[in-house]
């Protein structure tokens, strides 16, 4: 006998990246944090915390971090929806708007695999449409699909690359469903499509402060959609979903954005160097506008590789799954730690 619905016994469970215990001596590279701390102003409210938010409960729209949001990307306050991480606002969007097969979830492969997990927990059916080689979004495939909800990461993981603009505009035309597009790692790319929210009421783009602006630990996201859109998702997401702490401290992270951009500059400009580091030792690396490579030595032995660089105290990512078992996925770290990575490459290939 089984305690669980058959979709769950059915289902195999998302698999983060492997999380060291704090304080391990380990370059970690796998998970796609940002090397460098959060805003000062954060650590400065952080350290100034008021018991007396702890001891109330939190504003369930996060209304200050909202302004924030609208004060800093232009967009009106009343168009945002937060979440505990953009993890928790793509389950609010599973659970409002996909359900078995009548209302299938699409997106192109490969890419953020907890979509897949998302959809199986619903349950809903889902169609994965394989990108070609050069990752152009396979627009027609997906809108004869015509699925209740389309989504599509731009920056993309694990390839890095943007999705085109017009390319979602015409996906957004053409399918009667939402068009989700997950912004991630949208600090360190050359565009945004965020644009696309004002010109269609079905498009909905998310943002996380995981990356950019290296509250990973903090989980907080949001998104940001035609407030139509949002009054079903308000319907569905747990009421206080978002802690006081992470109102206060995510608010004055979004409203340092010149330090925050100060250091995507200085990912993407160690990006460039890791690429090209890469590449002298013979590996075919993709353009990335994420704070990652995807990359693939030039034995195809990632998974040797892989292990080799977690016994020398270097994480990085490996997927055993097609069409990616010959890559790795390589966080940009600080200078110093790609360095240490190329070093180890050339140690693990000897």
């Amino acid at each position: 006998m089984s305690y669980f619905r058959p979709a769950i016994d059915a289902m195999t469970g998302y698999i983060p990246g492997e999380q060291p215990k704090p304080g391990t001596k380990i370059i970690k590279l796998n998970t796609n944090e940002n090397p460098y701390p959060p805003s000062p102003k954060a650590m400065e409210v952080l350290h100034n915390l008021d018991g007396e938010w702890l001891r109330r409960y939190p504003d369930p729209f996060a209304r200050e971090f909202c302004q924030a949001v609208s004060d800093a990307l232009g967009v009106p306050a009343d168009w945002i929806i937060v979440g505990n991480g953009s993890d928790d606002v793509l389950n609010v969007l599973v659970r409002s708007c996909a359900e078995g097969s009548e209302r299938k979830v699409l997106y192109p492969m490969p890419t953020y695999v907890l979509y897949r997990t998302l959809s199986a927990i619903q349950p809903a059916q889902v169609v994965e449409v394989p990108y070609p080689a050069d990752f152009q979004l396979p627009i027609k495939e997906l809108i004869a699909a015509n699925g209740a909800i389309t989504f599509i990461a731009s920056p993309n993981s694990p390839s890095g690359h943007v999705v085109p603009l017009d390319d979602l505009r015409e996906l957004a035309q053409q399918v009667s469903g939402i068009v989700v597009v997950d912004e991630a790692y949208t600090d360190f790319a050359e565009y945004s499509a965020l644009r696309l929210v004002q010109e269609f009421e079905n498009v909905i783009v998310l943002r996380t402060l995981s990356k950019g602006y290296s509250l990973a630990g903090l989980r907080m996201g949001f998104g940001v959609a035609n407030p139509k859109l949002l009054a079903g998702l308000f319907k569905v997401k747990d009421s206080y979903n978002i802690d006081a702490i992470a109102i206060a401290v995510g608010t004055a992270a979004m409203r340092d954005q010149a330090y925050k951009n100060a250091c995507a500059d200085k990912v993407k400009i160690s990006r460039t160097k890791l690429a090209q580091d890469l590449k002298n030792l013979g590996w075919k690396v993709l353009d990335s506008q994420a704070n990652f490579v995807l990359a693939t030595p030039t034995e195809g032995n990632a998974e040797s590789i892989y292990l080799g660089l977690k016994e020398r105290g270097i994480l990085v990512r490996y997927f055993k799954q097609p069409g990616l078992e010959d890559k790795l996925r390589i966080t940009v770290g600080t200078d110093e730690q790609n360095q240490m990575l190329v070093e180890a490459l050339v140690s693990v290939n000897k």
